[in-house]
């Protein structure tokens, strides 16, 4: 009898012993588990926060469209970019008024042609004082872009033409506001001054009616 009650208490220390260590591992599973789960949710919020500081690549992207852009090193670098400048939208201008554009663009086309060609005219004599030789063709991108327009014709080429020359003017205005801040040349400064004036209107003009074609205006 003793014998089987000393079994009896045997049995009941193991089963407390085992309770024991299954109460200690699941005690200890749980503190892994929620300690993972706090991780998790510290990493998330930190990446959640990170991806609302970051601007989108649609912002920059407008950002670097409509903000200023850095100046030229140097004044006659200024000169030369400004001259491509002209010849870019005179040439391109010529080649819409070739295509038979008509209403709108064709005033538009007009214009660039007379406004851009007295910038060039103003802009020579302080080049020629500065040893500056301006070139009297479009820059390497435009001519490009030029045998591109040569394939289109009608709407399409419209509105192609339109929003080069918001995309262009947009850059004219931003490198002369910025140049203008650069230079200590009293010459270029009143140049910059003198046409940045002009450029703007123009710009104002293409944002107005770019995309629209000759149809709508």
């Amino acid at each position: 009898m003793k014998r089987i009650l000393l079994s009896a208490s045997c049995i009941g220390l193991l089963s407390l012993g085992a309770c024991s260590n299954s109460g200690t591992e699941t005690t200890s599973t749980e503190g892994a588990t929620s300690s993972t789960e706090s991780s998790t949710s510290t990493t998330s919020d930190t990446a959640m926060a990170s991806s609302a500081t970051m601007p989108s690549s649609d912002t920059s992207a407008a950002m670097a469209t409509d903000g200023p852009t850095a100046p030229h090193s140097t004044d006659p670098e200024f000169m030369m970019s400004a001259a491509h400048s002209d010849q870019n939208e005179i040439q391109l201008s010529k080649l819409a008024l070739e295509k038979g554009v008509t209403g709108m663009v064709k005033d538009h086309a007009n214009k660039m042609i007379t406004d851009h060609t007295k910038s060039t005219a103003d802009l020579k004599p302080i080049a020629q004082k500065k040893g500056v030789t301006l070139p009297t063709d479009m820059d390497a991108e435009h001519k490009a872009i030029a045998a591109q327009m040569q394939n289109l014709s009608g709407k399409e080429f419209e509105t192609k033409y339109m929003a080069q020359m918001l995309l262009d003017h947009q850059k004219t205005v931003n490198t002369m506001v910025a140049h203008k801040q650069m230079t200590q040349d009293a010459d270029l400064q009143g140049f910059i001054t003198k046409t940045t004036p002009v450029v703007q209107a123009h710009l104002a003009m293409f944002k107005q009616h770019a995309g629209g074609g000759a149809g709508s205006m």
